[in-house]
């Protein structure tokens, strides 16, 4: 599967190697290409997930503020919940497609 903005691969990893969670596919942190990433301040928590860090892509000059996000240390209960270990994992939104 791939994650794609501007025409430009951000992610790209075998669908059994996702993790699929409340509609979104978190990507292994290994297949994002870290190079068009920066960190974002912004922060928001998920009741069950724990708090998220987000990161702004910067594709060809363009910036997507906040496109991805993931969670450094998920909630105690939530790895079990999902029933895979999802810490670091990126997840996308903002006009991101994500795609087979």
């Amino acid at each position: 599967m791939k994650a794609v903005w501007n025409d430009t691969v951000l992610a790209e990893s075998a669908k059994e190697d996702l993790i699929y969670i409340e509609g979104n596919w978190y990507f292994p942190p290994e297949s994002v290409n870290k190079e068009l990433f920066s960190p974002s301040k912004t922060q928001t928590t998920c009741y069950w997930k724990g708090e998220a860090n987000y990161y702004n892509v910067n594709v060809n000059g363009k910036t997507n503020e906040d496109a991805a996000w993931y969670y450094a240390i998920p909630k105690d209960g939530s790895i079990e919940r999902v029933k895979k270990d999802f810490t670091n994992y990126v997840a996308f939104w903002r006009g991101v497609q994500v795609t087979d």
